[in-house]
This record gives structure tokens, C-alpha cells and sequence, in this order.
């Protein structure tokens, strides 16, 4: 199967970058390499890109797609690791970052990779197939207390606490393998006339069960002021989200570090002696036009917010 995915907010991302020929880029999604190779198109013999994904089959994509650009490094890792294989390089400082989150049109159109609820498959969901851990243990193995956690706090569903009462009730009879398995047991839990209007039933919780599985959320929270901290002065980190909980960790991590001190407002002046790293340049998320939404409908829910580095002296 071919490793296609339509690059979401392409021009508003490359934009944002403010790509210069010389400088250094990594991009930390690398995915099909849509973004990647607008990078690498505006970037001279001395500029140098880093790709970074955890999915071989991206790996393999890529490098086919990036193979005449002689600037380009591609690294099979997650970007919570970024900072590190970078220095394991010689890397310490770049001018641009880029993560686009979220699941490839590749990864949910392999139906044998178990990330859509369209087609009856394997319950897998790893991004990563080198991690032992699959959708399949999180939906037999946790209690039902955590499965309600995760479908409540990551899938945001309003009836989180009767989907896991009904995966649990059902795992006692047999194991839940498939998709197609999870996806009747959720529509049980649900009521018909809610299913009716409310998108596909089985949406949130599987975003909830891959959220979990990949830690996206965590490594996402964990990962921002490392790379904010690589970028040189006046470069900048761009990161397209996909839903709500992902963009509201960007915005509170980039706010904080545009205005990081801890004085009580009263305070006449700053004595915490903490000090900007930067600015926020989208104080509203850029949102793709309606012609992109038109054309590919992955795009919805789309947000790109950017920050740029500033060093004071």
C-alpha cells in the first residue's frame, strides 16, 4: 500500500517557518514528507532538515520522496527524543520546528494497522511497531475505572462511564480482539438516537484508547520547552493539532513561555527572575480555508499555532 497523506495548513505551515536557505529544520512528524519537502525545496546546499518518525512505513516513504535532497537526515524515533538525537549528531541548535500531530491518512486507510473503526481489524493502534503494547491490552487488561478515565478524558465522550461497564461485561465472555468487535460493543453502550446525530459512535473512544497507547498527549506535554529551548534566536516551532486536548496543551506551554513569571499580580516588579524565551505569534490558532476543509475533510478539525524564540541578553 502506498504511503499517501494530504499535508494539512501546508502553506500556512511552511509560511510560519519562515524557512531561511542556510538554517536548520527538523521536522518531528515526518509522516509522507508533504511538509518536508516544501522545507527542503527552500533550502540551499548549506541548509540541513532532520525528519524524525516512529512509523517505519513513514521512514520508508520518506526517504524515497526526500531521496534527491542531499541535506536531509531521517531518524526512525519519537520527537520527545528529539532533543538528544539531535546532539547525538552534533545538532544543538535549529531554526525551525515542525510537528504535525495526530494519525496519518496512511495509518487509518491500512486497515490491518487497527486505527479505524470503518473496517473490522486487528485492535492495534501502535504508531510505533516496535512496542509490545497494543489497542487490544488497554481494552482487555486495564479495570474499568481507567478505561472510563481515558474515554472521559481523552475521548471527551458523555458516556464514557457505560462504554467501559460494557467492555468489561463483554471481555468476561471472550477476549475483544477486532475493531469491529470494540465498535458493536460501543454501540450497545449508546443510545440509538444519540447515534443517530452524533458522528460515528465509536469516534472518541478509539481516539481515547490510541491517545493512551502512543502516551501522544504525555510526550507532547513532556517534549515543548526542550524544543523550544534548541531554537535559535527568532526561530520557530509550528504545530498543526487535531483536537481540542492537544491544543490546549500548545497554547497554555507556548503562553507560558512567552510570560513565564510567577509574581503576584500586585507586585510592582518582577522578582521571580524568570524571563521570556520568546513571543507567541498566533494569539488565535491559523484554521484551514474552506476550499482545504472542501478538498480534504481530515482538515476540520485542523489548528496550527506558532511560537518564536526570543534570546534576551
Amino acid at each position: 500500500m502506498e504511503f499517501k497523506h494530504k499535508s494539512v495548513l501546508l502553506e500556512e505551515t511552511i509560511d510560519g517557518l519562515r524557512v531561511k536557505p542556510d538554517g536548520i529544520y527538523v521536522d518531528g512528524t515526518l509522516g509522507g514528507a508533504g511538509h518536508a519537502l516544501e522545507v527542503c525545496r527552500r533550502l540551499s546546499a548549506k541548509g540541513r532538515f532532520i525528519g524524525i518518525d516512529q512509523d517505519q512505513d513513514a521512514i520508508i516513504a520518506a526517504s524515497e520522496r526526500l531521496a534527491a535532497y542531499k541535506q536531509v537526515t531521517i531518524i526512525r524515533s519519537n520527537y520527545c527524543y528529539m532533543v538528544n538525537e539531535l546532539a547525538a549528531r552534533g545538532i544543538h541548535k535549529v531554526d525551525g520546528i515542525l510537528l504535525d500531530l495526530g494519525v496519518s491518512s496512511y495509518q487509518l486507510d491500512n486497515e490491518e494497522r487497527g486505527f479505524t473503526y470503518r473496517v473490522d481489524a486487528p485492535l492495534d493502534m501502535r504508531m510505533d511497531q516496535r512496542q509490545s503494547q497494543t489497542a487490544s491490552d488497554i481494552v482487555n487488561g486495564y479495570e474499568e475505572q481507567e478505561l472510563y478515565r481515558i474515554i472521559r478524558d481523552y475521548g471527551e465522550d458523555k458516556f464514557a462511564k457505560n462504554i467501559a461497564k460494557h467492555i468489561v461485561a463483554a471481555r468476561k465472555e471472550s477476549p475483544i480482539t477486532t475493531t469491529g468487535e470494540l465498535t458493536e460493543i460501543i454501540r450497545g453502550a449508546i443510545p440509538m438516537k444519540m447515534q443517530a446525530s452524533g458522528g460515528h459512535p465509536a469516534k472518541r473512544t478509539f481516539q481515547a484508547i490510541r491517545i493512551e497507547l502512543n502516551r501522544e498527549l504525555d510526550v507532547l506535554r513532556e517534549s515543548l520547552d526542550g524544543m523550544i529551548d534548541i531554537l535559535n534566536d527568532g526561530g520557530r516551532i509550528c504545530i498543526i493539532t487535531f483536537h481540542s486536548l492537544e491544543d490546549r496543551i500548545v497554547k497554555t506551554i507556548f503562553r507560558k513561555n512567552e510570560n513565564p513569571c510567577t509574581c503576584p499580580p500586585d507586585f510592582p516588579v518582577c522578582v521571580c527572575g524568570k524571563k521570556s524565551r520568546g513571543r507567541v505569534i498566533t494569539r488565535k490558532p491559523i484554521l484551514p480555508s474552506d476550499e482545504e476543509m472542501e478538498e480534504n475533510s481530515r482538515s476540520k478539525s485542523a489548528k496550527l499555532r506558532i511560537f518564536e524564540r526570543k534570546i534576551l541578553e
